[in-house]
């Protein structure tokens, strides 16, 4: 049984800047999905919106990404994961360039040699998931198997370039996109439960009936019910939702926050014991660090999305526990708010990820302002793929060139 370890960069440094005092953004996007009305946006003209997207994207362009992998493939580098090469990240990067390819003419490029690294890796289990992990050699090692988080982005990423290229090019998108998302049904995904695997490997006793809280992307799930006509997504989504609403009213109802890991999903979902399968399982922290983000954009999108209400809990508390100061947001919380043991300074992954949410929240504008001034006066790190690629991700939906399918 293959367990791995998150090992990133747990105090890259946020650097303080100045307040952004120009009138806001209206609230529909620049170039990509329209928000609903009411949605904030940071006050600052779009134009300095797009320049510090573009800023942030050239520099993951120029220190994450390599072409030594293959002949007319890419592949995004992972110096702070286990493994010089991850799933999610492959997965980033294909959601990434899908989403510039408007503003970036080697997007296209970039994507597709993405897409061609992913397949020549493919996972022992389901050849048609990509392995997770492979080492500087570009070999895959460490089981040769599969990581939800990764497969969900790639096919995400897909059916995104359907939407931006379309699919009458050297490559069939869609017809891609269909096949892992079919994968992902019959390997990632517990047919009885309706929550997501860890992997296509996670289907023993001592895992089947546990999930990632970051992998419940009701945007992700919404596309694929879309793109597939299969009414299996929405059960899966819809149980994910209620999943969040549990887990808050239980054991985060003055934080909203939810755990990295969650077990007993044939029943009532809890947090994962200490010790399951990494760092911090019960608590809000690597992985978890990710929910405001992935499920603050479903709320910013929807109408009626329980995602709203469920990052509105989480907003309001990080704002309070802070007195206001984004500074003050550190590295994993209890679900009580406590801090880790352990965990010291700052990481985009948090601080990134709740700008989405108090984007849910019609009363946080100088929030949100501050936390826009915060990320984008963050200095990246040539080493922080996680916090680089999280951070691209969130100032794609905080400009409004964000695309949802």
């Amino acid at each position: 049984m293959r367990k791995t370890v998150r090992t990133v960069l747990a105090a890259a440094a946020l650097t303080a800047g100045l307040v952004a005092t120009t009138a806001p953004a209206t609230a529909a996007t620049a170039q990509g999905t329209p928000y609903l009305p009411g949605v904030l946006r940071p006050s600052v003209s779009q134009a300095t919106q797009d320049a510090a997207l573009a800023k942030y994207y050239d520099f993951w362009k120029k220190n994450f990404l390599t072409t030594k992998c293959g002949t007319g493939t890419y592949a995004v580098k992972a110096p702070d994961a286990d493994h010089a090469f991850v799933a999610e990240g492959q997965g980033y990067g294909m959601t990434i360039a899908a989403m510039m390819g408007d503003k970036d003419s080697q997007a296209r490029t970039i994507f597709d040699g993405i897409l061609k690294f992913v397949k020549a890796h493919p996972s022992s289990i389901d050849k048609d998931l990509h392995a997770a992990e492979q080492n500087e050699s570009c070999k895959s090692v460490n089981g040769v198997d599969s990581a939800t988080d990764g497969d969900l982005e790639i096919a995400y990423g897909l059916l995104i370039a359907d939407k931006v290229w379309g699919s009458s090019g050297s490559v069939n998108y869609k017809s891609e996109a269909l096949r892992i998302i079919k994968a992902i049904k019959r390997s990632e995904v517990n047919s009885s439960t309706k929550f997501m695997r860890l992997a296509d490997w996670a289907d023993d006793s001592e895992y089947t009936n546990s999930s990632r809280s970051s992998d419940w992307m009701p945007g992700h799930l919404r596309a694929f019910e879309k793109a597939t006509g299969d009414s299996f997504w929405g059960q899966v989504r819809t149980r994910q939702e209620q999943a969040v609403t549990q887990l808050q009213q239980k054991y985060s109802p003055k934080t909203g926050l939810i755990p990295d890991f969650v077990v007993n999903t044939n029943s009532t979902p809890k947090p994962a014991p200490d010790g399951f399968l990494e760092d911090h399982d019960p608590h809000f922290a690597w992985n978890a660090c990710r929910d405001p983000w992935r499920l603050g954009v479903d709320g910013i999108t929807v109408s009626g999305s329980p995602a709203q209400g469920q990052v509105k809990k989480m907003n309001t508390w990080i704002q309070q526990t802070t007195g206001g100061d984004p500074a003050k947001i550190t590295t994993g919380y209890t679900l009580a708010g406590g801090k880790l043991a352990g965990e010291t300074g700052q990481h985009p992954c948090f601080t990134a990820s709740f700008a989405i949410a108090a984007m849910n929240d019609s009363g946080s504008q100088a929030w949100l302002d501050k936390l826009w001034t915060k990320v984008t006066t963050w200095t990246p790190n040539a080493t922080d793929y996680y916090g680089t690629g999280i951070t691209v991700q969130v100032l794609l939906i905080l400009s409004g060139n964000y695309i949802a399918v």
